[in-house]
């Protein structure tokens, strides 16, 4: 099967289910409140695979008379609510961790929870490095949340696998109610990272890396015009919308000015075509020389 956007975005989905039942199997055999932690992340991980898929298949309509410049920012929209999703499951969990420590409780079927646990975090993994991979390749910021967000996941159940296999070891129990909280830090950590980064996409953050790729091309060919300024880039989604204002000499035609400016957007979308660029001309008198 061809790995596209949409087909991670259901894979994710179909794979955060299995993940979800596996956990809250090992909670139930367990009764380890870091188990239940790794559950409730589980739910979130589903409420946002489902939001990404969303996102995924509106990013990829086309421009409308309501949306000129397309429907991709529903993946940052979709990233950032992601990203509140997470904080509010940290809050929970560390609620969850604070009461059990004041009222502690022995762990039960501790191997048996650990092995359903990290067969979980197995398939997690594999989801998180397939999801990252995707996002790479198509530049979604959807997925790459997404992908983030499980990574974190798998750093977190792996910590908690640690942690209970040291409170059997050692016989301190507390120990798992100060992982589920360690957890929630690392949640928050991963929450606010998301929420960052997709509020910069919503706020028209500038691209230098597209602006670079711009004044590349403009120096192969700063021979055909006088200068180049105001140079602004935007992204949403995958795509990059740069314009930039042009001064050329004055004695051009507006023909031969134009047949410059489509020269060099058509070389820069060869080079890049996730860039969008609009050149607004300017044109100056030539000088007059007095003899």
């Amino acid at each position: 099967m061809k790995l596209d956007k949409k087909n991670a975005a259901w894979m994710a989905l179909a794979g955060g289910l299995i993940i979800f039942g596996l956990k809250l199997a090992a909670w139930f055999l367990s009764g380890s409140v870091a188990l239940l932690s790794d559950a409730l992340e589980s739910i979130v991980n589903l409420l946002a695979s489902g939001m990404m898929l969303y996102a995924v298949y509106l990013s990829a309509e086309p421009a409308d008379r309501r949306h000129n410049y397309g429907h991709q920012k529903v993946e940052n929209i979709s990233s950032l609510v992601e990203g509140l999703l997470i904080l509010m499951a940290a809050v929970l969990i560390a609620e969850t961790a604070v009461r059990r420590l004041i009222q502690p409780t022995a762990l039960t079927n501790i191997d048996a929870a650990l092995l359903v646990s990290l067969a979980a975090t197995s398939l997690n993994a594999l989801l998180a490095w397939l999801l990252m991979k995707t996002a790479r390749k198509f530049d979604s910021m959807a997925l790459e949340g997404d992908s983030k967000h499980l990574f974190s996941d798998v750093l977190s159940s792996l910590a908690v696998a640690f942690g209970l296999i040291l409170a059997r070891s050692t016989g301190w129990y507390f120990l798992d109610s100060v992982l589920a909280l360690a957890v929630s830090a690392l949640l928050i950590k991963m929450a606010v990272w998301l929420i960052k980064k997709s509020a910069a996409g919503l706020m028209d953050q500038a691209c230098p890396q597209a602006e670079a790729r711009i004044i590349e091309v403009l120096r192969r060919h700063d021979r055909l015009f006088l200068d180049y300024h105001d140079i602004k880039t935007r992204r949403s989604g995958r795509k990059v919308f740069a314009e930039l204002h042009l001064s050329m000499n004055g004695d051009k035609t507006i023909q031969e000015a134009h047949r410059i400016t489509d020269r060099l957007e058509s070389e820069l979308n060869q080079e890049s075509p996730e860039i969008s660029l609009t050149i607004h001309m300017e044109t100056l008198r030539p000088l007059i020389k007095h003899g």
